[in-house]
């Protein structure tokens, strides 16, 4: 599904959910796939570089929250997904606001709604690749100026 093999990671305290959840993925062809059942145990393997995180939100000691912001300190550009039984908004939306790429509730169409993010995810990826790397050249001239402008103030402020 994705050019690249992708590594992973399953986090849910949920033994059913997390067998579901990695039958899913074999499903849609990820063989690097890592399943833990807390929050603080997939942490303790993030140096391993999973290229794709679902997390559950209610866990036991280390929340899905807690857990979405420390991965996104320790690098930002992993892919994070809630997968949780919580139906309120205002959940979601705290989850989107800490760096989530998703938020899936988990329901019948599990199956479904993991295949559609995983979708977005490729769709994403290959957006990502056809950017171009080198800066604008109105950003550039934007932060030329004002790398002058700066320059200029303190001088400025010296002759007064």
């Amino acid at each position: 599904m994705l050019h690249k093999p992708k590594k992973i990671f399953l986090v849910d305290d949920d033994p059913f959910c997390l067998n579901l959840m990695k039958h899913v993925m074999i499903t849609n062809g990820f063989a690097d796939v890592h399943t833990y059942e807390g929050g603080a145990a997939c942490l303790n393997f993030l140096t391993d570089e999973p290229d794709i995180i679902f997390l559950d939100q209610v866990m036991g000691s280390v929340s899905g929250i807690e857990t979405l912001k420390a991965v996104k300190r320790f690098n930002p550009d992993i892919y994070v997904v809630f997968v949780s039984g919580q139906h309120e908004v205002a959940v979601a939306v705290e989850s989107l606001k800490y760096g989530a790429f998703d938020y899936i509730v988990k329901d019948e169409k599990l199956s479904t709604k993991v295949s559609s993010v995983l979708t977005k995810i490729k769709d994403m990826g290959e957006l990502l690749a056809q950017k171009p790397t080198s800066v604008p050249k109105r950003l550039r001239s934007f932060f030329g100026s004002v790398s002058l402008g700066l320059l200029l103030v303190p001088m400025m402020l010296l002759s007064c």
